[in-house]
């Protein structure tokens, strides 16, 4: 077919081809980095994060908390690890939640999954198991 018998230039057939394949591309792209273009960069809801799995039972970090680093890392993490002997840390982070400043999530001894929640005293508030 061309364009004479359609009426529809080759140019025009070319750059629609184009385009449908751009974005099906970034389509693609997005679904499998987790991105999208929504208002808040986050998904469906400030609280998207990955799905909860046996490594990670707390899923992945949220996009509305944020890792904690240096000295405030640091006092999260022995607060719970006072709490949580022999525990381990995973990540500490900001709580959106409201149930504290911070949270540590962290693995007891036996491998249980926890999330210790720590006030902006470096006070233990309370520790949730999953």
């Amino acid at each position: 077919m061309d364009s004479e018998r359609t009426g529809v230039p080759k140019a025009l057939v070319a750059l629609a081809v184009a385009v449908g394949v751009a974005t099906g591309s970034y389509g693609i792209a997005s679904a499998a980095s987790g991105s999208d273009s929504s208002p808040s960069g986050s998904g469906t809801s400030p609280r998207a994060m990955t799905a909860p799995d046996p490594q990670h039972p707390w899923g992945g970090q949220r996009s509305d908390e944020t890792l904690l680093t240096g000295d405030t890392a640091s006092k999260v993490e022995a607060a719970a690890k006072a709490k949580v002997p022999n525990g381990t840390i995973i990540r500490v982070e900001t709580d959106a939640d409201g149930n504290a400043a911070y949270e540590a999530h962290m693995t007891t001894a036996d491998g249980t999954p926890v999330t210790v929640y720590v006030n902006k005293q470096f006070e233990v508030v309370s520790v949730e198991s999953r």
